[in-house]
C-alpha cells in the first residue's frame, strides 16, 4: 500500500489565499506555558520511541489494513501497571516503554505533570484523559496500599472494587469507557474471564477543529489507489492555503494545525517507489525528526480524503515482541509491588486497545482506550468454616500431632 494513496493526494503548489480570516482563529500558541521538568521531559522523550516501536509491531499483522493506535494511551495504562512490578519484570517493562533508568517516583511525577499539561494546553481543543483501576472484591485485601496511592496520585486514577462474577461489573467498566470517550468507544470488554482480578484502563478523547477548515462545498469524489493498485472513488476535501510542508528524500510531509496550533496532524507520504509498509518499518524518532525538521510555510492546494476508522486489537504479542516478555508469563512475572502476598502469581493476561478517528472538513475527533487485565494463577477462595469439621494441633516440621478433635457445634 502506498502512503500517498492512504491519506494524502498530491499537493499542487499554487499561490492562493486562506479562506479563514484572522478573526475566525484562536490565538496562536507558540510556547509551552512553562518549561518541562526533567521527569516530564523523560516521559515526552520516551513516547516517540515506544510509539514507533508499537506501530511497527502492530503493522506486521495489519499490512493490508488501516491501523490507528494511541501510544500515549498504551503508555499511560502500562505506566500505571509498571507501579506494580519489581525486579526483572519492572526492568523489561520500563525499557520496552522507552523510559529512562530513573527512580519510579520521578517517572510517576513525569506522567502526572504531562497529564496536567496536556489537559490545559489549548482551550480551543477538547482534550480529555482519564485513568481507572477496577479490581474484584475478594482481591482487594491483597492489593498494596502504596500501589493504589501511587496510581491515584500520579495518574489521577479512579479506583473501584466490583464483583467480577456479576454482569454489573462489565456494565460499570464499559459505562466508564463510554463516558470517558464522549460515547465514541462504547465498551472495552465483553466479559470478565475467571482468572482476571484487575483492570487498569486509560481513556483519551480529542476533538479539535482545524485552524483553517475545509469548505464542504469543495469536497469532491476523487480517485484513491488501493494496495493492489486498483483505484476507487472517495470523498476528498480540498483547501487552498498555507501549510507547513516539505519534501525529504522523496517523502512529502504536510502539517495541519488545530485550534491554537499546539496540536497538529502531520502526514508523511513516502516516495512513489516505496510501499507504506516498508516506510513504516523504517520509522523511529530519528527518522521522524529528519522528516519534520525542515517543514516550512508553503502556499499550496491540499487534497485530503475524509476518513473514519474504528480499530481494535489485542496487543499481547506486539508488546512481547518489543521486549515486554516476563510480565505476560504466569509463574515468572513479578508483581510484588502490586501485591506482596500474591505478586508472584499475578501476570498480564491481556492488553487491548480500541480506537476511533473521524477526519472531516471541520476537524478531527479521536478516542482511544487501553485496558491492561491482570490475571492470577490461583486466587485463594474465601474459606468459611460453617459446617462440622475435624482439627488437629500439631508440630509442622516433624508432623507430630499433639491434639485432634471434631467440632459439630462451636460453643463458648
Amino acid at each position: 500500500m502506498r502512503f500517498s494513496r492512504l491519506l494524502l493526494l498530491p499537493m499542487a503548489a499554487l499561490a492562493c489565499a486562506d479562506p479563514s480570516g484572522p478573526g475566525d482563529q484562536p490565538s496562536l500558541i507558540t510556547t509551552l506555558p512553562r518549561q518541562l521538568s526533567g521527569a516530564e521531559q523523560a516521559i515526552v522523550s520516551a513516547t516517540p520511541e515506544f510509539g514507533f516501536g508499537l506501530l511497527r509491531a502492530v503493522n506486521r499483522s495489519f499490512a493490508d489494513s488501516n491501523v490507528f493506535i494511541s501510544p500515549l494511551s498504551a503508555s499511560m495504562a502500562l505506566g500505571m501497571t509498571l507501579n506494580g512490578t519489581a525486579s526483572a519484570t519492572y526492568d523489561e517493562m520500563r525499557v520496552s516503554l522507552g523510559l529512562p533508568d530513573r527512580p519510579l517516583a520521578e517517572l510517576n511525577a513525569g506522567y502526572r505533570a504531562l497529564i496536567d499539561l496536556l489537559r490545559g494546553l489549548d482551550q480551543s481543543v477538547d482534550f480529555r484523559i482519564a485513568n481507572s483501576i477496577w479490581y474484584t472484591q475478594r482481591f482487594g485485601p491483597s492489593i498494596s496500599t502504596d500501589f493504589l496511592a501511587a496510581t491515584r496520585t500520579s495518574f489521577d486514577a479512579r479506583v473501584t472494587a466490583a464483583d467480577f462474577t456479576s454482569p454489573a461489573a462489565v456494565s460499570a467498566i464499559n459505562d466508564w469507557v463510554k463516558s470517558s470517550t464522549n460515547g465514541r468507544i462504547d465498551k472495552i470488554i465483553d466479559r470478565i474471564p475467571p482468572e482476571m482480578v484487575m483492570y487498569l484502563i486509560n481513556a483519551i478523547y480529542f476533538k479539535g477543529a482545524w485552524r483553517d477548515g475545509f469548505d464542504p462545498k469543495q469536497t469532491a469524489t476523487l480517485p484513491f489507489e488501493t494496495p493492489g493498485g486498483a483505484r476507487v472513488q472517495v470523498p476528498t476535501m480540498t483547501r487552498k492555503g498555507k501549510f507547513r510542508a516539505g519534501m525529504v528524500n522523496g517523502t512529502q510531509v504536510v502539517e495541519l494545525p488545530y485550534g491554537g496550533d499546539a496540536f497538529v496532524m502531520t502526514i508523511a507520504m513516502p516516495a512513489a517507489n516505496q510501499s507504506v509498509n516498508n516506510f513504516v518499518s523504517t520509522l523511529n524518532p530519528a527518522a521522524w525528526g529528519t522528516l519534520t525538521a525542515p517543514l516550512a510555510p508553503s502556499t499550496t492546494d491540499l487534497y485530503l480524503p475524509k476518513f473514519k476508522i474504528e480499530w481494535s486489537d489485542r496487543l499481547n504479542d506486539d508488546l512481547q515482541a518489543m521486549g515486554m516478555s516476563l510480565a505476560f508469563q504466569p509463574g515468572r512475572a513479578d508483581f510484588t509491588r502490586l501485591s506482596a502476598g500474591l505478586g508472584r502469581e499475578l501476570y498480564i493476561s491481556e492488553v487491548r486497545q480500541k480506537t476511533f478517528v473521524d477526519v472531516n472538513e471541520v476537524g478531527t475527533e479521536a478516542a482511544a482506550v487501553t485496558s491492561v487485565g491482570i490475571g492470577v494463577t490461583s486466587l485463594p477462595v474465601p474459606i468459611r468454616i460453617d459446617r462440622p469439621f475435624v482439627f488437629a494441633i500439631r508440630e509442622r516440621l516433624t508432623g507430630t500431632i499433639l491434639f485432634m478433635g471434631k467440632i459439630v457445634k462451636p460453643v463458648l
